[in-house]
Parts: C-alpha cells; structure tokens; sequence
C-alpha cells in the first residue's frame, strides 16, 4: 500500500511506519513519525516536483488505500487524468498477512508503452518492498514513486521525498485525530 507498505509499514513487512507490526503480533514501534494533512501535502507536492523532469508519464497507478491521497495532488501538479488503482492487501491495521492481489491494473493499461513505459505508480510509503514487488512485477518499466521510504524497500522505488528509519512508524492523517482513530466499520455504527 501506499505501498501496502504504508498503514503497511512494520517489521514484517509494510505503510504504517514502523518496524513495529509482524506477522501475527503486533510490537510497539521504537519511533513514531505523525504526519499532519498539511505536511502531507506539501510533501506529495514536493514528490510531483521531483517527477516533473521524470515523465512524461501518460498514466498513474495508485496503489490503495495509501496511495489515493499523493496521487490526487502528483496527479493535478503533473497535469496527468488518466489514474489506474492496483489494490494489494496485507494490514489489517498494524498486523500483515498473506498479500493478495483485489484488484489488477487493467490490460489497456499495463500495455501502454509496453510493460508500463510512460506509467507512474504511487504510493504513500514503500517499507519493506513486499507490496512494491508485486506491483513492479505487473509493471516492470513504470517508475515508481512513494512519498516516504524505509531502508529495505527504498531499492524498490525510483523516486521519493523522505526516507525514515525501518524501526519508525508513520502515523498518517487518515489513521489518527487528536488520538487514534478507529475505522467507522470497526465501531459498529
């Protein structure tokens, strides 16, 4: 997400932000990196500007859930309408599974150009590369971009604004308030 590895971010595997989640249980991250709207905003803008001389591209991949918000703003700055989801899970939360393909890019798409040339894929974070992996495998010649990246999946993606530690967990605007904040289908409303 963002990468899977956004909300996906853990010691397992990744987009949350920390080496904190495994597998199956869950551990405490050593760092936390809350991320505010505002400085998400200007850090997707600041990704848009780094892939300004990258293109042109004629498509974008988002890669969901993560990937939705850095691809609206990459996507208005670059001037770019045709937007493609590939969904992957992994999370639920903070702990990973099994990744699992819901949704591919669709055929037109992934022959554009060839295999992905000309295609941008975005995520909001790449952590350990796992979801970047299966991504770049549909798409072995789009360019990858990611607004945050750990150390073992920054080899995954071409272009990136911040790079945090593997053991630092990003708390992202969607996932928090002025404390943690619940999914709505978690609360039973």
């Amino acid at each position: 997400m963002p990468e899977l590895d956004r909300l996906h971010q853990g010691g397992a595997t990744t987009n949350g932000g920390t080496s904190a989640p495994t597998t199956s249980a869950a551990r405490r991250p050593e760092k936390a990196f809350p991320v505010s709207w505002d400085q998400f905003h200007r850090d997707s803008r600041a990704l848009a500007w780094r892939l300004s001389d990258a293109g042109p591209f004629g498509a974008i991949v988002c890669i969901t859930r993560g990937g939705l918000v850095p691809t609206a703003i990459v996507a208005r700055e670059l001037g770019i309408r045709l937007i493609e989801t590939v969904c992957v899970a992994s999370y639920d939360h903070i702990t990973q599974g099994a990744l699992r393909v819901l949704k591919d890019v669709s055929p037109g798409l992934a022959s554009l150009g060839g295999q992905g040339t000309g295609v941008l894929i975005v995520d909001d974070l790449v952590d350990t590369g796992q979801t970047a992996r299966i991504v770049r495998a549909l798409l072995p010649h789009a360019h990858f971009a990611t607004v945050y990246a750990k150390p073992m999946g920054r080899p995954m993606v071409d272009t990136f604004v911040t790079e945090v530690s593997q053991d630092t967990w990003i708390y992202f605007p969607w996932d928090t308030g002025l404390a943690f904040q619940r999914p709505i289908r978690d609360t039973g409303l």
